[in-house]
């Protein structure tokens, strides 16, 4: 269903501009229609025969399960597909990004059809974790006991550290921590390099992986190093040119001074920003095309000609389905730290919009995306139309557009602002509360400025047709 999508990114507390960790994904539909809603999820007890309407997977599910946020498909009749969100306990988890392992390691170990795949993920992982460090013991222990029948990278993060999990093959995983002062950009391809088996604060890994990969003899390093990527990863033409660009346009952003080939498929897995980093700036990335670079899809003033700006795949395209930010705030009370920052749309032209995770419940149009077409009740398909809008004519509209995005923006860091100050005083579900009627507050100021903009841009189209004759236009 989602195959060679997504882009995401990870910062480390003292990488980030306030000292938040983030985890952040833009999640890519297979196509340009891919029904997107944002729920809250019930803290409750679960006993059920698990069964995966994608692809068959099956796991008896017990326990006591949180709350927690999700981005799900609205027709979950082919699988649930929660994709990512934050828990009560600050835990926030993206599920997944989409890779691929080599054909000498699949032979060993196959992909396992009915396995745990990314429609089940966070259904059965983020309800049941305090810690982002359990999360990736969790579905470590799944991936080993049912396999999996994809190659997949997965972050999650707490208040204090974020990870970056990689399936391969079956039943093979690692995991690494990020540096806290630094920054990871992960597109379709593996990413993690130098496994330290003897860091277990940094490094977590399938307990079978060491003696898989020497019984196959799947390590060609010559000093003895297990370089995840180079023994389980593709490294083949199609990355250098669907994947690793976004790579070196990520690092191009973070770290200007470093000149990087586009193609190259040995940039490092992670570096520290030579400015630290804030929400907008992982905004900039995860909407971006390339921009000011030959490369840039969009840009009919760029320098490149049209071969370059085909040549690579643009993050902002046509399967943009939504993007989310998972920021875990330290400077403020753990009951109001956890923000999703959610872009529906194409990103390049929604804005992204600050909802606190201790809630209840979401606002209204933010639940609903039918089949039909319907943007005044769905806010998936009120941003899918400004993007049908403003795609034939971006660049007459392109800077009204950037506009609107800033004046959101500052809307919402606005709204974040004051409900800080004002949930200061607040606790238990009186908070809770508080800070539902604060998403409640903030979609409808963002909707209200989207609709408006939608109208203007229909007025500006229907006055500029081409098509316009007047009586003298022939005298």
């Amino acid at each position: 269903m989602k195959k060679d999508n997504c882009t995401a990114m990870l910062v480390g507390k003292n990488a980030s501009i306030d000292g938040s960790t983030m985890i952040a994904r833009d999640e890519d539909g297979y196509g340009g229609i891919n029904e997107k809603i944002f729920v809250v999820n019930k803290a409750r007890h679960y006993d059920e025969d698990y069964v995966s309407k994608y692809n068959g997977f099956k796991m008896h599910l017990e326990g006591d399960g949180c709350r927690y946020t999700a981005v799900p498909t609205a027709d979950d009749s082919e699988g649930r597909w929660d994709e990512q969100g934050i828990n009560e306990y600050n835990v926030a988890m993206s599920a997944t990004e989409t890779e691929a392992t080599n054909a000498r390691c699949l032979g060993h170990d196959p992909l396992v059809e009915d396995g745990i795949n990314e429609d089940s993920m966070l259904y059965l992982v983020l309800p049941f974790v305090k810690t982002a460090r359990e999360g990736v013991k969790r579905l470590g222990e799944l991936i080993e006991k049912y396999g999996t029948g994809e190659t997949n990278g997965i972050a999650f993060s707490d208040h204090d550290e974020v990870w970056y999990f990689e399936t391969a093959a079956g039943h093979q995983w690692v995991a690494a921590r990020i540096p806290d002062d630094s920054y990871a950009i992960c597109p379709n391809i593996m990413v993690i390099q130098n496994i330290d088996f003897d860091d277990p604060d940094n490094f977590m890994y399938a307990s079978t992986i060491r003696d898989f990969v020497e019984k196959h003899h799947l390590n060609n390093s010559q000093d003895g190093s297990f370089n995840f990527r180079d023994i389980f990863g593709t490294k083949d033409e199609a990355d250098a040119f669907y994947n690793t660009p976004r790579t070196w346009y990520g690092q191009k952003l973070f770290n200007p001074s470093i000149e990087q080939d586009p193609t190259s498929q040995e940039m490092p897995f992670t570096r520290v920003p030579e400015k630290k980093i804030g929400v907008e700036d992982v905004q900039k990335f995860l909407t971006s095309h390339y921009n000011g670079t030959p490369y840039d899809p969009m840009d009919t003033y760029s320098s490149g000609d049209e071969k370059e700006q085909k040549m690579f795949r643009s993050i902002a395209l046509d399967r943009n389905q939504e993007s989310s930010i998972l920021q875990i705030r330290n400077d403020v009370q753990k009951e109001m730290a956890g923000i999703q920052w959610l872009n529906m749309g194409f990103y390049a032209y929604s804005p992204y919009v600050p909802f606190y995770t201790n809630i209840e419940d979401t606002p209204e149009n933010y639940k609903v995306a039918e089949h039909t077409v319907d943007p005044d009740r769905s806010a998936y398909w009120m941003y899918k139309t400004l993007q049908v809008l403003v795609e034939p004519r971006y660049h007459q509209y392109v800077y009204q557009v950037n506009n609107y995005r800033d004046e959101c923006q500052e809307a919402g860091i606005i709204s974040i602002d004051h409900a800080d100050e004002k949930a200061k005083q607040l606790s238990g579900d009186q908070l809770t509360s508080f800070l539902t009627s604060a998403n409640e507050e903030i979609a409808r100021v963002i909707t209200d400025k989207t609709r408006a903009l939608i109208s203007d841009l229909i007025r500006q189209a229907l006055n500029s047709s081409k098509y316009q004759f007047e009586r003298g236009d022939n005298l």
